[in-house]
């Protein structure tokens, strides 16, 4: 049997659109849409993945106040 590790979400460098959802609190919609956004710099793409960076994304809700 392999052993799977999980990785906590406040651990991750980058989270899904659904993990930056859950970690936030922020809707999955409102989230994709802010990451469309032309100046976004917490969204990576893989492909075309849509990954949040954790770290950036604290910043940008830390510094804003309204959604």
């Amino acid at each position: 049997m392999a052993n799977s590790k999980t990785v906590p979400i406040w651990e991750k460098s980058n989270l899904t659109l659904e993990e930056a959802a859950a970690y936030s609190g922020i809707g999955i919609n409102k989230i994709r849409d802010l990451s469309m956004e032309r100046n976004c710099n917490f969204v990576l793409f893989v492909g075309t993945k849509r990954l949040i960076k954790r770290r950036q994304f604290d910043a940008y809700i830390d510094k804003t106040y309204s959604i």
